[in-house]
């Protein structure tokens, strides 16, 4: 059985039980454990670290515990948003030079720990809505630059990236801002849905498999 690791802030941790490892949460990566689930039964375990508030010096701090000591045979990582939000209120956030060397070690890493490892990322994204418009665009600018590093280090590493924010502004073109989003930067139930039907799209490109 090989095991699906999915890596974080709020997004991704979509309030998993902590005390329950089963329990992945209410948010895409339950939504991609149970199309996998049901499509190859018996093949995948799947388990959640994220975890809400993170941003890259948090999730480094935890890496060896949550990453590598698990030994996934697939890595998903999706983080970002907090590194500028806790700049913008609390003045607490990570540059764009230590994001990208901690997120650039953190790849390293857990390519060095686990040689057979398969990585995917997911940028950064945001949308206008009631947690992001008084300081929009500064918050905008600042995600954006997060995930242009992401694009680089994928590229660098030669690993899949998902671009989150192209996702979901063709989706604000179908309907309001609400439909996918419940402040801007979290996502509703049918934003999560947008972000796993990229994300079991890009598992099946990195594993030659047809979903059923």
């Amino acid at each position: 059985m090989k095991t699906i690791l999915f890596q974080g802030d709020s997004i991704t941790d979509a309030r998993r039980d902590r005390n329950d490892g089963e329990y992945n949460g209410m948010g895409y990566a339950t939504m991609c454990a149970g199309e996998l689930g049901v499509a190859y039964p018996g093949q995948y375990r799947f388990i959640n670290r994220g975890i809400g508030g993170n941003r890259t010096t948090d999730l480094y701090a935890r890496w060896k515990a949550d990453c590598i000591n698990l030994k996934p045979d697939f890595l998903s990582i999706m983080i970002g948003v907090n590194d500028v939000w806790h700049e913008l209120e609390f003045s607490n956030g990570v540059s764009e030079k230590r994001f990208k060397d901690i997120y650039s070690f953190l790849i390293e890493d857990a390519i060095d720990s686990l040689p057979d490892i398969k990585i995917m990322l997911l940028e950064p994204f945001l949308m206008k809505y009631t947690a992001t418009e008084e300081k929009w665009d500064a918050f905008m600018d600042a995600v954006a630059r997060r995930a242009q590093i992401v694009r680089e280090i994928a590229q660098e590493f030669s690993i899949p990236c998902i671009s989150l924010q192209n996702v979901f502004e063709r989706a604000l073109k179908e309907a309001p801002v609400s439909q996918w989003t419940v402040d801007g930067v979290h996502p509703s139930a049918a934003g999560h849905r947008l972000i796993a039907n990229e994300w079991l799209k890009t598992f099946e490109e990195m594993t030659n498999l047809i979903r059923k």
